[in-house]
């Protein structure tokens, strides 16, 4: 079991075991975009006991040593291998539920707006929101993630074939990650978390359970990307150049 302090970022947490996400949703520290902050920080921002936080992370660990862990181990995965498993997994569940989350909030902000005028506000936000992730994925599946798996192969891909390397592309990246990541908090915060306001119809509340699913997804699409794929492939690149220098 890695050693783990208050010091340590939340990113590298859930990088060292990936189950210890569970405790950070639950308690809405944000170890995506905000991987990079050691947990006093985080927590010190979000008012929390970072002493407390780390006792429940280190009892999240002994439970899961008897558990099978259903959450992927994104860094002993080969790039290649981790850039196809965002695309087929997180991409994929996007492509699909982007429409379908994106039907539902302009009915219910339709139909409902009047008496819950936050809901235009979530259906401005999510239309924005969508519009930036379908682009983002474009740019990842068409440059950055092509580029990622030619590193292993030795063959140009097509940022280097433009005389570019991984730097500026993944900032822009990260860049986008952090915007979907305040959308998402802003959307939980006017839903207030998800909760059906009284006498919500079964739309409202599947559109609300939806939102809630699609952060979480989120959460574990952007970590994987700013912890783990991003600063994996930054070293390769690093290493390879300096291979080819010496």
């Amino acid at each position: 079991m890695n050693n783990v302090t208050v010091q340590t970022t939340i990113g590298e947490m859930v990088k060292q075991r990936p189950a210890r996400s569970r405790v950070f949703e639950k308690l809405g520290l944000d170890y995506c975009c905000g991987g990079k902050l050691p947990l006093a920080d985080a927590c010190a921002k979000s008012g929390l006991d970072a002493q407390r936080v780390l006792a429940e992370v280190v009892a999240s660990d002994n439970q899961s040593l008897a558990t099978t862990d259903d959450l992927i181990d994104a860094d002993t995965m080969k790039l290649s291998d981790l850039a196809d498993h965002i695309q087929t997994t997180h991409h994929a569940y996007l492509k699909q539920e982007l429409p379908r989350l994106g039907f539902m909030v302009r009915k219910v902000a339709a139909v409902h707006g009047d008496n819950h005028a936050w809901m235009i506000d979530v259906d401005s936000v999510f239309g924005a929101f969508a519009a930036e992730m379908q682009s983002h994925m474009v740019k990842e599946e068409g440059m950055l993630f092509p580029l990622i798996r030619s590193m292993g192969t030795g063959q140009p891909g097509p940022a280097h074939a433009c005389g570019t390397g991984l730097a500026a592309p993944i900032r822009a990246m990260e860049h986008e990650h952090d915007n979907a990541g305040n959308a998402m908090e802003r959307i939980r915060a006017l839903c207030d978390n998800y909760t059906p306001p009284e006498g919500a119809c079964n739309t409202f509340r599947a559109m609300l359970d939806g939102l809630q699913h699609l952060e979480k997804d989120m959460h574990q699409h952007v970590h994987k990307e700013n912890n783990v794929l991003f600063p994996k492939a930054l070293a390769f690149e690093k290493h390879c150049n300096e291979t080819a220098g010496a």
